[in-house]
């Protein structure tokens, strides 16, 4: 395909556009950048790090450590790095490893499925005196 046959499909494009379309494109462009914007208020910077392994809390350290932990998962060691205020894991003995790749985090979780470990930062405070919110009730 030349470049003169797709301009001559995007003009069609623009031209086939009526008002309403154009707004719903704007409004769907502001709705995605503001998601951009507002994620750091979702997703607020925790202060410790929670490692659990089949739902039981394994271990519980400040973000403000450095220290690298190795944690015995069903199917073996998972290793857990912690370091300039970043959380993520090392190595795994799970197959695909995306848990791996997911790579360093400073905010939110990496879970590792197969293994069942799982790595949450959140706030000294914990989960009771968060506040409730539309999705939570």
């Amino acid at each position: 395909m030349k470049l003169s046959e797709i301009r001559r499909g995007e003009k069609k494009l623009i031209e086939g556009m009526t008002l309403a379309d154009m707004l719903l494109l704007a409004a769907l462009v502001i709705i995605s950048v503001s998601g951009f914007i507002f994620i750091k208020e979702a997703f607020p910077q925790g202060t410790d790090v929670k490692i659990e392994v089949n739902g039981r809390l394994a271990y519980k350290l400040p973000l403000s450590s450095d220290a690298a932990i190795a944690v015995k998962g069903i199917n073996g060691d998972t290793i857990v790095e912690i370091k300039n205020r970043k959380v993520r894991i090392k190595e795994s003995p799970c197959p695909n490893k995306i848990c791996v790749h997911q790579g360093w985090i400073d905010r939110g979780a990496i879970i590792c499925l197969p293994n069942r470990v799982m790595v949450f930062i959140e706030g000294s405070e914990g989960k009771e005196n968060k506040t409730i919110d539309a999705i939570t009730g």
